[in-house]
């Protein structure tokens, strides 16, 4: 073999090579040089960002270790801070990346760089156990209290945009979930679309015997997303090659089932960012 042939395939091993070790844990970790990346999250939102014995974890918090766990270039600190200041904080370059149930909106597309999707939120509509609301579409007509851009507001922002001739009412509140249902449960809203983890164990704790919740199906669950500053497309691009990974080795599904309680990972096909996508 000549010394041209042997150099080009030795090129293409290490290229190979780099490609595989790109997200394996088992790749070597230097001590300096790595790029520091501050993860901003809320880390008071079950099962997406909170804090438990101590120690932040939650979906969007293993999902991002999963995918820092061996790197050679990046070192991640998550950050908690208030919701607003997530975005704020990657406006000014305090944080590189930002993880807490966060969907997508046209408008945080001029903004953000997106991840591929990380998982689905697996949505619950809270209602009273009279409610004539039996299913999604029912819920026309009908007023509920939302959190100025959270998934959910989202999700009913554009559910409107279909509905112009009779869309839900939607009441914006800084008040918290457990606030929000106790309010449902009062008489003051029509229902509550949330995640069903943290709806159902509230209506549990706080005694909420006159609600109930309705599962979703899948198609009515938008995805969720990690976001970047728009200088972070290296990062960007790291994230979603190491998202592709996690998905097809199962982590992805193991982190989902642990903490959102099944398997609510995006397909395959649909492990592109928002702007290919919609």
């Amino acid at each position: 073999m000549t010394i041209k042939k042997v150099l080009s395939v030795t090129g293409i091993i290490l290229v190979t090579v780099a490609s595989l070790a790109a997200c394996s844990s088992k790749s070597h970790t230097t001590k300096t040089g790595k790029k520091e990346v501050n993860f901003a999250t809320v880390g008071t939102t079950a099962p997406f960002s909170y804090v438990k014995d101590g120690k932040l974890t939650g979906f969007d918090i293993e999902v991002a270790k999963a995918v820092f766990k061996g790197s050679d270039n990046y070192k991640v600190t998550f950050k908690k801070t208030e919701w607003s200041s997530v975005f704020t904080g990657i406006d000014s370059g305090k944080f590189q990346m930002g993880g807490n149930n966060i969907s997508y909106s046209s408008e945080r597309s001029q903004k953000y760089l997106f991840s591929y999707p990380i998982g689905s939120t697996p949505s619950v509509l809270a209602v009273p156990k009279n409610s004539n609301i039996k299913a999604y579409n029912d819920i026309t007509g009908h007023k509920t209290q939302v959190v100025q851009g959270t998934t959910t507001a989202k999700q009913l922002e554009n559910f409107n945009k279909k509905h112009q001739k009779n869309p839900v009412t939607l009441k914006y509140t800084n008040e918290n979930i457990t606030q929000i249902l106790t309010n449902l449960s009062d008489g003051k809203a029509d229902f509550k679309l949330f995640d069903g983890l943290t709806v159902n164990a509230i209506i549990k704790n706080q005694g909420l015997t006159n609600l109930k919740t309705i599962p979703l199906t899948m198609r009515d669950q938008p995805y969720i997303y990690f976001i970047f500053g728009q200088d972070q497309k290296d990062l960007q691009k790291y994230v979603n090659n190491c998202l592709k990974q996690l998905r097809k080795d199962g982590t992805l599904s193991k982190i989902a089932k642990e903490y959102l309680g099944g398997d609510y990972v995006p397909n395959e096909k649909d492990l592109v960012t928002p702007k290919e996508k919609y």
